[in-house]
């Protein structure tokens, strides 16, 4: 049985929160900047940093999948992780403004499970429910290193959800992966909506006000809140380095 953190300390067993058939599995993290140009930007890939940090606190194994979306494998990753899907608000003295304002930013976090290969198979999609584009797979700094078009975003035209991987050295693998990633996103909403078409299916969730379920200030006060736990930190350093135990243990209390 995985030991679970609870603050300082292990435990021997898992969070009795952690039943979902999903839970014990691996996680993919997908974060998308919302309200606030460059400065939402910087923010996606700070979330984007502190998970990554978190998962390797953890000693689990992170892969870059795309430019903002990760895969993470590890026993509990996704019923630890599950509970971060929502919009996080930063705000900060933005580095981009020449004035020195502070600045607001949103990113919309998404976490999904790892569909077991059995259940990604039932999950039937027409093909002409489906647009497929290609693009050469970047490298940091965004610069092509790759001659060929093997990067893959899948859209399923019904909902407009999308997924992308360019991680992959060859098309049809990064094809196959994306499909898996959009498979897992019709399901969450299945799950959630109960629906069975998926026609009728369509995110409402925005990255803006209102919608948040954390919020990081680091100007005037340095503190993190989660407005639903009431969870707060007052160390937000520590928690964008990937010290997020205590807002996902309160979350599974």
């Amino acid at each position: 049985m995985p030991r679970q953190r609870r603050g300082d300390k292990f435990m021997e067993k898992p969070f009795k929160e952690l039943i979902d058939k999903y839970d014990k599995g691996h996680a993919h993290i997908s974060i998308f900047p919302g309200v606030g140009g460059e400065d939402a930007k910087d923010w996606a890939n700070m979330l984007l940093n502190m998970y990554v940090k978190y998962a390797q606190k953890r000693g689990w194994k992170v892969a870059l999948i795309d430019e903002r979306a990760i895969d993470i494998k590890g026993e509990y990753a996704y019923g630890n992780l599950r509970r971060e899907t929502g919009v996080h608000r930063l705000v900060r003295i933005s580095p981009f403004d020449s004035k020195q304002l502070r600045h607001t930013s949103f990113a919309l976090v998404e976490v999904l499970p790892e569909l077991p290969e059995l259940e990604a198979k039932n999950i039937l999609i027409p093909p002409e429910d489906l647009k497929i584009e290609l693009s050469r797979s970047s490298g940091p700094g965004g610069q092509n290193v790759n001659k060929r078009e093997t990067a893959v975003r899948v859209v399923h035209l019904p909902t407009g959800l999308a997924a992308a991987s360019q991680a992959e050295r060859g098309q049809s693998q990064n094809k196959e992966k994306a499909l898996s990633i959009l498979k897992a996103k019709l399901f969450k909403l299945m799950e959630a909506r109960q629906e069975k078409e998926l026609k009728n299916l369509r995110t409402q969730v925005k990255p803006e006000w209102g919608n948040q379920i954390r919020s990081y200030v680091l100007h005037p006060y340095q503190q993190v809140k989660d407005h639903r736990t009431g969870a707060v930190s007052h160390q937000p350093d520590k928690v964008l380095n990937g010290d997020l135990d205590k807002f996902i243990n309160a979350e599974l209390q």
